[in-house]
């Protein structure tokens, strides 16, 4: 029963305005909105990245495109750069070019050479230069260029000068030309010599000036046995001749003349079938007899030594049958085969791109400048055209994750140099030392910054005075707000240089500060209680802060002091000994040290991921219920034992958290590990040595890659692996985390 007095609720004030539920309703549908677009929007980015990344590793896509008749085996298959108006040189007095779209023949006369009999012939496509040999024993080439306009390709054919072989007798059975501009190198071989010509050009105010031959030298008789091959590298450095005793024997062509440098036997014994020279001109691809094919690159045993040529890399062998090959003009990639099967390759990756059959027999073979096209002929002249689609052929898991012979190097690296100074540039894309920069940067951060922030969190929480955590607390969340560029800013220009100077200073301050804190500690403890008794509880710190301070200022006045005891160097110019830890530690230890390392790294990332850690664990540590706390106190625990016993294991999943955090911010981290480090991409463990992280890498270098590219592919690779990095470090602490909560649930 209701009191009189009572008065009764209004109903008005229960009811709800008819705008009030139109805008709950209008609330509702806009969050679920979002929440559905977020979904969206996070899988269009899995949906991009994906469409960037997964065609690194597709393989080659070859389609016939056509079938030409020339009715006799060329000697010589050449095309255009468009892959359009392919040539046939049998030869003869002329040259047959034929349109692929149309079939419209044309035939064009070589210059110079009417009544003359040709005995042998080389094809060099980076040039465009047809070498021939006669039967007087002379030899000179000519040249095919092409010229486009109104979508027309036009052929015209340019005549050089014949020389003649001062040595051998008979006619001119094998020859290569090379060509470096101002200086040419002819090898040849007439009779049972070998020859190798010289040719210069001299070069006047006005024209090319006039080919002349500066020098032949007769290198026959250096050869352990007869002659089989012949290649000059397609610059004129280097001749490469084969022997029929398995020898090969290396000759460099310089402006000292020609010389001998090497003989090496790839295949113990056993002649080469194939010998031919990749792009860039320091690696060769031969084949064995049987079909066993590798790679012999030039290289410096040691870094005072001469670059020699040795087994880099082996391929899959070939069957048996005529060997064809054909090199690509813009990369690694080559053709290569025998009978009717056929495979793309590339010297970098170690792959096979594609692998397929032919419907004839080739004989012979070319790919166009731009790796488009290859041309195939069989010996009746039939020919084929097949178009190639293989944008990323130097991508592959070994050449991101794996070990890779480059050309150049005295062993397989882990190596990134994504470009170069010279179109010949081998792309070097190995993902494995940014993974391991981002590593190492994240290690040596966190090595610094962990226990820091952690005792500190513990102190605030547990022992600070709750007016001094008012004032600690809030200034450490502003340090978390300084932007990275800054701390970036200051560690490369103001801290690393100082570093670079007093590194026995800062190791020497490592040491004692922690040393000078437990030996106060100690002493505290067994001073009278009457004497702590005299400082509040958590005013300890006041204490210990002076001795901290004067054990840091000692140990940077100590510095170089153990530098004059302990890091001394010899000059090696005059023998004087000199006290300078950047001279003694290479010397020491034979690794570098550079300026911008990771021990300024260490430092400062140091002052960017403690903001956060502390905060984190500085809460979770307060949040500990105070009647846990209490509780222990009463049964007689002390506050180092409430802390370990009661706060740490209750707050273990709040600290879990924190570091967590501090580890996500350290390998996400770009401006500081830019400015920092140096960003050089090394896999090294030392400390004096810098790194490139994947973040820094993707934030330097995706604004200059060519969209599309195998460059621009790869960085978005490297964002994925940098995603699955952290995906699977998070998801490993999220299970650690809950396991922490249940073992130490409150009920």
């Amino acid at each position: 029963m209701i009191p009189q007095n009572r008065k009764l609720p209004d109903p008005k004030r229960f009811k709800i305005s008819r705008a009030t539920l139109w805008f709950d309703r209008f609330m509702g549908w806009a969050i679920r909105c979002g929440g559905i677009a977020v979904i969206l929007a996070i899988f269009g980015i899995f949906y991009f990245v994906g469409k960037e990344v997964i065609p690194l590793f597709k393989s080659a896509n070859v389609e016939p495109a056509g079938k030409i008749t020339k009715g006799t085996l060329p000697a010589v298959l050449g095309v255009d750069e468009w892959g359009e108006l392919p040539f046939f040189y049998d030869g003869g007095e002329k040259v047959v070019f034929v349109e692929v779209k149309s079939g419209v023949r044309q035939e064009l006369d070589v210059p110079g050479l009417t009544g003359l009999e040709v005995t042998s012939t080389s094809f060099d496509p980076v040039h465009g230069r047809v070498s021939l040999g006669l039967a007087d024993g002379r030899v000179g080439s000519f040249l095919v260029n092409y010229q486009r306009a109104d979508d027309k390709v036009t052929p015209a054919l340019t005549g050089e000068p014949w020389f003649v072989l001062a040595h051998g007798a008979g006619p001119v059975t094998a020859l290569s030309y090379g060509d470096s501009g101002a200086g040419r190198v002819i090898v040849a071989k007439r009779g049972a010599s070998v020859s190798v010509l010289r040719l210069g050009m001299k070069r006047g105010l006005v024209g090319a000036g006039k080919l002349s031959l500066v020098e032949e030298k007769e290198i026959g008789t250096e050869l352990g046995a007869e002659a089989t091959l012949l290649r000059a590298s397609a610059n004129g450095a280097m001749v490469l001749v084969a022997c029929a005793n398995g020898e090969v024997d290396y000759f460099l062509a310089d402006s000292d003349g020609v010389s001998k440098r090497q003989s090496f036997q790839p295949f113990d014994g056993v002649a080469p079938r194939q010998m031919d020279f990749l792009f860039g001109g320091v690696a060769v691809v031969l084949t064995g007899a049987d079909g066993q094919q590798e790679q012999w690159s030039l290289f410096r045993p040691d870094e005072a030594g001469e670059r020699l040529f040795g087994e880099t890399k082996t391929f899959p062998k070939l069957g048996p049958g005529e060997v064809i090959f054909a090199a690509s003009q813009r990369n690694r990639t080559f053709l290569t085969g025998s009978g009717k099967d056929l495979s793309i390759r590339h010297s970098t990756s170690g792959e096979v791109r594609w692998e397929g059959q032919l419907d004839i027999v080739p004989a012979i073979a070319v790919l166009d400048a731009k790796g488009e096209n290859f041309f195939a002929a069989a010996a009746d002249g039939e020919a084929r055209r097949h178009a190639i689609h293989d944008p990323h052929p130097e991508a592959g898991w070994k050449a991101f994750f794996g070990k890779v012979w480059y050309e150049g190097g005295g062993k397989p690296v882990y190596q990134w140099q994504s470009t170069g100074g010279s179109d010949d540039f081998e792309p070097k894309l190995s993902l494995t030392p940014l993974i391991f920069g981002s590593l190492k940067g994240t290690a040596y951060a966190l090595l610094f910054s962990v226990p820091v922030a952690l005792l500190a969190a513990l102190f605030s929480a547990a022992f600070l005075p709750p007016e001094v955590k008012r004032v600690v607390k809030p200034v450490m969340e502003i340090m978390s707000s300084l932007p990275s560029v800054v701390l970036g800013f200051l560690a490369g220009l103001w801290l690393a240089p100082i570093l670079e100077t007093r590194v026995p200073s800062v190791l020497a301050m490592i040491f004692l500060i922690p040393l000078t804190a437990l030996a106060v500690g100690y002493a505290w403890c067994r001073l009278p209680i009457s004497l702590r008794n005299r400082f509040e509880n958590g005013r300890e710190w006041l204490v210990v802060l002076p001795f901290l301070v004067a054990a840091g200022w000692a140990g940077w006045q100590l510095g170089p002091l153990l530098e004059s005891w302990f890091f001394v160097f010899k000059d090696p110019a005059n023998g004087r000994e000199i006290a300078d830890f950047r001279l003694w530690w290479p010397q020491a230890t034979g690794i570098s040290f550079e300026q911008r390392n990771s021990l300024v790294l260490g430092f400062m990332m140091g002052f960017a991921v403690i903001p956060v850690i502390f905060t984190i664990a500085e809460d979770a540590l307060s949040n500990v219920p105070k009647s846990l706390t209490a509780a222990a106190s009463a049964l007689g625990a002390n506050r180092w034992q409430v802390v370990w016993t009661v706060m740490l294991p209750v707050a273990s999943a709040g600290i879990f958290s924190a570091l967590m955090i501090g580890f996500g911010r350290a390998v996400g981290e770009t401006m500081i590990m830019v400015m920092a480090t140096g960003n050089t991409p090394v896999t090294e463990w030392n400390i004096f040595n810098g790194m490139r992280t994947l973040s820094a890498n993707i934030a330097v270098e995706l604004p200059e890659a060519p969209v599309g590219s195998t460059h621009y592919r790869t960085l978005f690779l490297g964002a994925v692996v940098l995603f699955a990095m952290t995906f699977v470090m998070n998801t490993f602490a999220e299970i650690l985390r809950q396991r922490l909560r249940e073992r130490n649930k409150i009920v």
